[in-house]
């Protein structure tokens, strides 16, 4: 693991597995989120109008996670949507948002 999150790098946690992820929206991250969920503006557009769906939220989270340890599958996020509640994603998937619509200020 890369460390805990710092929000003041726009980072974000989500705890999956036992875990706690760290959500880093790095450029590299949200290209290759893009490639699998369309565009982001558009997302962020779906976000904005409570329209963003599980599989989007699981998208960002696996993309944008940094350091993310050996062996975790990408099911295990998606899991762990389902089991906290999308409200225990939501500070992790706003700083992926934030950085998409306002860049790292």
């Amino acid at each position: 693991m890369s460390g805990a999150a710092n929000p003041a790098r726009g980072e974000a946690a989500f705890m999956v597995a036992g875990c706690d992820l760290c959500v880093r929206p790095s450029f590299a991250a949200l290209v290759a989120a893009e490639g699998e969920v369309g565009p982001l503006l558009a997302l962020a557009e779906r976000a904005a109008q409570g329209r963003l769906t599980l599989a989007e939220m699981e998208a960002l989270l696996w993309h944008c996670s940094a350091g993310r340890p050996e062996g975790l599958a990408r099911e295990r996020i998606g899991e762990a949507l389902v089991a906290q509640g999308v409200g225990a994603a939501m500070p992790a998937v706003r700083a992926i948002l934030r950085q998409i619509l306002l860049g790292g200020q």
